[in-house]
């Protein structure tokens, strides 16, 4: 039975993370888009549990990892995601997992 990235000890999130990392290469090399999108987001949330959610705040902005020049307002934290919206007019709310927020 697989564990939850939450239970994970960070010695086997790092495994994961390079193991992901090395099937998102393979995918990417036998140009499998969407096998390679699949990946590259779990590699996010593997991620997102080694960072700290308390360095994470609440009204503040970040630029999105994958995206320059976008950026997100987050509204609360709930666990390793944070909830709010992204500061280009639509105001839709969503959640991101931390890894994708460039700290400051």
């Amino acid at each position: 039975m697989e564990k939850r990235y939450s239970q994970m000890s960070e010695f086997e999130l790092n495994q994961e993370i390079r193991t992901l990392h090395e099937k998102a290469r393979k995918a990417e090399q036998l140009g499998m888009v969407n096998e390679y999108a699949v990946l590259e987001r779990k590699i996010y949330m593997a991620k997102a549990y080694l960072l700290n959610p308390d360095d994470y705040k609440s009204g503040e902005v970040y630029e999105i990892e994958q995206d320059p020049g976008s950026f997100f307002k987050i509204n609360y934290l709930d666990g390793v995601f944070a909830w709010g919206s992204r500061l280009n007019g639509l105001d839709k709310e969503e959640a991101l997992p931390i890894s994708l927020l460039k700290n400051k």
